[in-house]
């Protein structure tokens, strides 16, 4: 009989580990955060040829552009912060 009840049990159980494993986490951002023309943005760039050091740099929208990054593209990925 305890057995019974054993396999009952673990039979629930497995049945709800779905349900509670597609329950989603807060969403992600489409784009990167609204500010100002002096807002900096902060992201991740690619390590210097040699080096596995991962850099972060913070540069406005304008300046970003300059170097062929579209802020809202990249923000999802790379985006650390923003200042301002």
């Amino acid at each position: 009989m305890a057995h019974k009840a054993l396999v009952l049990c673990l039979g629930i159980l497995s049945a709800a580990s779905p349900v509670s494993a597609s329950v989603q986490g807060p969403t992600q951002m489409s784009g990167a955060p609204e500010g100002t023309s002096g807002t900096k943005y902060c992201m991740h760039i690619e390590a210097i040829t040699g080096s596995r050091i991962e850099e972060v740099k913070c540069w406005t929208r304008a300046e970003w552009a300059e170097r062929g990054v579209d802020v809202d593209e990249d923000w999802a990925k790379e985006g650390v912060r923003t200042i301002g």
